[in-house]
């Protein structure tokens, strides 16, 4: 994350907060200078139970938001200083325009910041990947997923 100019008055370390498909996981904290450098890899998993057909998979990913917090540890519950929020489906296939033919790889997108956040808005630089797989459930009979 990168935000040149912009010094933060509490020293308090911070993290990246990433709500996605029902799952909530956050990085290591680091140091409160910038450019914060998290370098970390979090996975989510779900299953569609319910799911056979694509096109039902892209409705159920319109519908989930992707939210992501910058939080610094300010005593007593952190402090929430940038936001960024999409639904799922763009988060995870952004539009190839913005990608240069590399779904997901090295995306950039700045974040909202909050009003106790001084200075231009935080810009955060990552990539995103997925598997998607078939499966097959038994709950008395089998379907496939």
């Amino acid at each position: 994350i990168t935000c040149p100019g912009v010094l933060l008055k509490d020293k308090e370390e911070l993290y990246l907060g990433v709500s996605l498909l029902g799952q909530y996981k956050k990085t290591r904290s680091v140091p409160a200078v910038f450019p914060l450098f998290f370098q970390e890899r979090l996975v989510f998993e779900k299953v569609f139970a319910d799911i056979v057909d694509p096109g039902n998979l892209v409705e159920s990913l319109e519908l989930d938001t992707a939210s992501l917090e910058l939080i610094q540890l300010v005593p007593p519950v952190g402090k929430v200083l940038a936001t960024y929020e999409e639904n799922a489906r763009d988060f995870l296939f952004p539009d190839p325009k913005l990608t240069c033919g590399h779904h997901g790889l090295d995306r950039e997108i700045f974040m909202k910041r909050s009003s106790s956040f001084t200075g231009i808005a935080p810009k955060l630089r990552f990539s995103t990947s997925f598997l998607i797989t078939e499966s097959l459930l038994s709950s008395g009979r089998n379907h496939t997923q």
